[in-house]
C-alpha cells in the first residue's frame, strides 16, 4: 500500500500560504490544489508539513491546516511589502529556514518534497541534495507560455524566471503537468525529459460544489429569479481576463437594449498580480462601457459561498489569456453551470466544447457576446448542458489526483535511490 510505503512528505509553496483565501493577492488555484490535496493525503495516513513564507508577525511558527497536514510559517525577509518580483532575493533564507526546521529531525525524516511553482522549485532543488529525497515539481504556469499570450497592458516574466524555471526542470525527479498539452510544453520549450514528466489533472470539491437551487442561490445574493447571470470569479488581473466580460456585456446591451432590466454580472474576486497597480480599473472600465449598473463586484468568496454564485449563474466565464487547467471552470460546472471559456492551456480539458459549455477561439467582444447569450438565452440549450456540466465534472476528483500524485511520489523514490545505487552513494 502507498499509505505504507510513504510516511511524510514536505511540500514547498513559498510566494502564497495555503491558509489565505483564494481569488486574491498571489491566492489561486494552486492555493485549493496544495490544501485538496494534503488533506486527502493525511486522510491516506501520510504526514505533510507544508513551507510557506512567513507575511505577518502576527502568524504562528507552525499552525495545523487540518488532522496530519500542519503549515510552518518560515521568516524570510520583511513580512510585508514584497511582491513575486521581490522574493527571488529572499530564496537563501527561506531555504535556511526549511533547512534548519528539519535539521532537528532524524536523517530521512521526509520520504519526498513536492514544490508549486518555480520559487519553491528553487528551493526543492537545494533541499533535495541535503535531505537525499527526490523532488517533485508542479509549474502551475511557465514563464515561455505566459509570455507567447500576454494580455494587453501585462507585463511579461521576466528572464530570471524562465532561467530559474529551466534550473528546475532540469534538477526535479518528477515533474506532474496538468495535462498532455503542458507535459508537451514542458517538453518542448523546456527540454524535459518526457520519462520524468507524469499528467495529473487536477480535481474538483464535489462534496462542497455540487448543483442546487438556482432560485435559493439568487436569493442569497440579492439578485433577481428571473434576471440572466454571468459570473466571473477569479483573481482581478489581465492574465485572467475579467475586461472581456464587461466588453461582451456591454456588446450584447449593444444588440438587445432590451436585455438591460433582466442582464446582471457578477465580478467575484480581488486585485493580484498588475491588478494591484490599478485595484479599480476594472470598476472604472464599466463605467465608461456604460455598464455599471449591470455590473456588481463582489469580495473573493469562500466555500459554499463561492457555490451559490456558480448556482446563481446561468452562465460563468473563464476569459483568460492562458490557464494551466482553470479550476474554475471545473467548479461551476460541478455546480450544473455551463461555462464559456477561452480555448488556451488547459481549459480545452474542463470544459467539453458543445457538450459541457462552449469554447472561445479568441478574445473578441463579439465573440465572447455571441458565445454567452447562445448559452445563457436559450433556455433549454442552457438546460442540457448544466446536466452535462455535473456529468462531466464528475470524472475530476481530488482523489484521484492525491492517489496519482502519491504513486509518483513512491515511483520517484524508488528511482532517486537506484539512481544513488548506481553512483555508488548507497551500498
Amino acid at each position: 500500500m502507498i499509505a505504507g510505503q510513504l510516511r511524510r512528505v514536505a511540500v514547498l509553496s513559498v510566494h502564497t500560504s495555503p491558509l489565505e483565501q483564494p481569488g486574491t493577492g498571489d491566492a489561486g488555484g494552486m492555493n485549493v490544489y496544495i490544501v485538496q490535496t494534503a488533506t486527502r493525503m493525511a486522510r491516506r495516513g501520510v504526514a505533510v508539513e507544508i513551507f510557506t513564507r512567513a507575511t505577518s508577525s502576527d502568524l504562528p511558527p507552525v499552525a495545523e491546516l487540518a488532522p496530519g497536514v500542519v503549515v510552518r510559517h518560515v521568516v524570510a525577509g520583511p513580512f510585508e511589502g514584497l511582491d513575486r518580483t521581490e522574493l527571488p532575493s529572499q530564496l537563501c533564507a527561506f531555504t535556511a529556514g526549511v533547512l534548519r526546521a528539519e535539521a532537528w529531525h532524524a536523517p530521512g525524516y521526509y520520504d519526498a518534497v513536492h514544490s508549486h511553482y518555480w520559487l519553491s522549485g528553487q528551493v526543492g532543488w537545494l533541499v533535495r541534495e541535503r535531505w537525499g529525497v527526490p523532488l517533485v515539481h508542479t509549474a502551475h504556469t511557465l514563464a515561455k507560455v505566459k509570455n507567447a499570450a500576454l494580455a494587453d497592458g501585462d507585463a511579461p516574466e521576466p528572464r530570471m524566471r524562465v532561467i530559474g524555471e529551466q534550473q528546475v526542470v532540469n534538477e526535479a525527479d518528477r515533474l506532474v503537468a496538468n495535462t498532455d498539452v503542458e507535459a508537451a510544453q514542458l517538453v518542448r520549450l523546456y527540454d524535459a525529459d518526457p520519462g520524468k514528466v507524469a499528467v495529473v489533472p487536477p480535481g474538483v470539491d464535489l462534496e462542497r460544489f455540487t448543483p442546487g437551487g438556482v432560485a435559493q442561490a439568487r436569493a442569497s445574493l440579492g439578485l433577481p429569479s428571473d434576471a440572466v447571470v454571468l459570473a466571473f470569479a477569479g483573481r482581478i488581473q489581465p492574465l485572467k481576463a475579467p475586461d472581456v466580460l464587461l466588453r461582451a456585456a456591454a456588446e450584447l446591451l449593444r444588440r438587445d437594449p432590451g436585455l438591460r432590466s433582466r442582464l446582471v454580472v457578477l465580478v467575484v474576486g480581488g486585485p493580484s498580480g498588475n491588478g494591484m497597480e490599478q485595484p479599480r480599473a476594472l470598476r472604472e472600465l464599466a463605467g465608461r462601457l456604460g455598464i455599471a449598473d449591470v455590473v456588481r463586484f463582489l469580495p473573493p468568496q469562500p466555500g459554499e459561498a463561492l457555490a451559490a454564485v456558480y448556482r446563481a449563474a446561468d452562465v460563468v466565464a473563464v476569459p483568460s489569456h492562458n490557464e494551466s487547467f482553470g479550476l474554475v471552470a471545473l467548479e461551476a460546472q460541478a455546480c450544473g453551470t455551463p461555462v464559456v471559456a477561452a480555448a488556451v492551456g488547459g481549459l480545452p480539458v474542463a470544459v467539453a466544447d458543445g457538450v459541457s459549455g462552449t469554447l472561445v477561439g479568441s478574445h473578441e467582444p463579439g465573440d465572447w457576446a455571441t458565445a454567452l447569450a447562445g448559452i445563457a438565452l436559450r433556455p433549454g440549450y442552457r438546460a442540457e448542458l448544466s446536466a452535462n456540466a455535473a456529468a462531466h465534472a464528475r470524472r475530476f476528483s481530488w482523489d484521484r489526483t492525491t492517489d496519482a500524485l502519491l504513486a509518483g511520489y513512491v515511483d520517484a523514490a524508488a528511482a532517486f535511490r537506484a539512481s544513488l545505487a548506481t553512483e555508488g552513494v548507497l551500498t
